[in-house]
């Protein structure tokens, strides 16, 4: 199992991106989580097979509507396993 650490940069808050993100880890049986930042960007933190995740990724990348990213950073981390997939305040 792998834990990326991952930042989304655009326009990213106020579109249900969180919300996004959630479906597509829990569709995907990925565990981790999902926030806002204060500067504007999402953190987000996704556990699972590397494959996976890359595929979670490039959908929200791609993702239409009102949700733009402009650019994903992201680390490959230890973390300490989490149980399911959250959207936290």
């Amino acid at each position: 199992m792998t834990s990326t650490h991952v930042h989304f940069r655009g326009r990213v808050q106020g579109v249900g991106f969180r919300y996004t993100a959630a479906h597509l880890a829990k569709a995907y049986r990925l565990k981790g989580w999902v926030r806002n930042l204060p500067d504007g960007c999402v953190e987000a933190l996704f556990q699972g097979d590397p494959i996976t995740i890359l595929s979670v990724l490039t959908q929200l990348e791609g993702n239409p509507g009102m949700i733009r990213v402009e650019e994903i950073s992201r680390e490959e981390i230890d973390h300490e396993a989490c149980r399911e997939f959250v959207v936290l305040r």
